[in-house]
């Protein structure tokens, strides 16, 4: 039986890049730490198996010595103030997944006469972040009172999707790795990206946040597509980060969610805190975090007060179990954006793009669902 020849250290690396041990792999490949210790070698199957259940492109462990993996687009992400180091493979993929479909809608559009967005790079940082967030709620028809009279901000979130979406700006939402349920996105790593282009900007929001999360990363990446630039971000409603893009981009989110002068005017501050939570919250229709984010720029928390009321609103959030089931066809279509979805239908439905590209873009399997997947959409063969 032929083996293959691979360096030890190719495997701890495998290992270590997808933050598993040899005991959690073991059980599928009992002679792990023998090639761990380089006692023995993987016959090629073995090779392409462990590759696969380690997310490893199978020509990795033919190097000399484990490549360097980078984030492809600019990384804002911290911890402490520093920057993060190695991304994980459900990262990595999740960004090429997005910069392929980018890829396929930019050829779309232009072949399809779509015009430039013309709002991409359209801001700078030294802009006034409150006129630049009044551009945007103009831009994105995101009405204050319409939101006023939704039931719940869960609504305004699919609101604000969907008027994104309208704008031209490819919004894809999903908490796994493409339509892989066993690979799921971790919040902590990263909350969501921007990739900018003029006819095909897009944004990609982890969906394996909180619902209040999601809303405020799409603000804050949509802030980064009117600067013209590409980032990877984990901010959320509390952060204050040290960079001065990442710190505009928050303080334009923040004011396209919940004006300031607007809050001032609603504010009461002699009221209790959590009463005023839930009734900014829902006056708003933002989460009870954006509203605590608020009453502290509004002078109405101290920054001790702010972190320590934050960090109970979010354990309590926390604790609320996740919602189960959900359609099908709206899931496929929030996780590669709605826009995105209807062109791939129509391109194959007009014979432009094959099946089987189609099928892949768009994760489906069978030809029943693509059909009723168009058709949940509007466009029928």
């Amino acid at each position: 039986m032929i083996r293959v020849g691979v360096s030890t250290g190719m495997f701890k690396w495998a290992l270590d890049r997808v933050r598993r041990s040899v005991d959690d792999l073991k059980p599928r490949f009992p002679q792990l730490g023998h090639w761990l210790a380089g006692e023995d070698q993987p016959t090629l199957k073995q090779l392409e198996a462990f590759a696969a259940a380690t997310h490893t492109p199978f020509g990795y462990f033919f190097l000399p010595r484990p490549p360097a993996e980078r984030v492809p687009i600019p990384d804002f992400r911290t911890i402490r103030g520093e920057a993060i180091g190695r991304p994980s493979p459900d990262l990595l993929d999740t960004i090429h997944i997005c910069q392929q479909r980018q890829e396929w809608y930019r050829e779309y559009a232009r072949v399809t006469g779509e015009r430039t967005f013309p709002l991409v790079g359209s801001a700078k940082p030294t802009d006034d972040a409150v006129r630049v967030a009044a551009r945007m709620r103009d831009a994105l028809a995101f009405n204050l009172d319409e939101r006023r009279q939704m039931p719940t901000w869960t609504d305004a979130l699919r609101r604000f999707i969907e008027q994104a979406d309208n704008l031209g700006i490819l919004v894809m939402v999903n908490s796994v790795v493409g339509s892989n349920n066993r690979r799921k996105l971790d919040p902590a790593e990263f909350r969501g990206f921007a990739l900018c282009d003029s006819l095909a900007p897009l944004v990609f929001v982890n969906g394996a946040d909180t619902k209040a999360g999601r809303m405020f990363t799409l603000a804050h990446e949509m802030a980064h597509l009117w600067l013209g630039e590409s980032a990877l971000t984990d901010v959320e409603p509390r952060s204050r980060p040290t960079n001065a893009v990442e710190k505009w981009c928050n303080g334009v989110a923040a004011e396209l969610l919940v004006p300031l002068a607007v809050f001032r005017q609603e504010y009461n501050p002699d009221a209790a805190l959590r009463d005023e939570l839930h009734r900014l919250a829902r006056r708003f229709k933002v989460s009870t975090l954006v509203v605590l984010r608020r009453v502290h720029d509004a002078g109405g928390l101290t920054r001790e007060r702010f972190w320590r009321e934050y960090d109970a609103e979010l354990q309590r959030l926390g604790n609320r179990p996740p919602p189960s089931g959900g359609d099908f066809y709206l899931t496929t279509a929030a996780r590669v954006s709605k826009r995105f979805a209807r062109a791939v239908v129509a391109s194959t439905w007009e014979g432009r793009s094959s099946f089987t590209e189609a099928f892949h873009l768009l994760g489906c399997k069978k030809m029943s669902t693509f059909r009723q997947l168009g058709q949940s959409l509007g466009v029928k063969d």
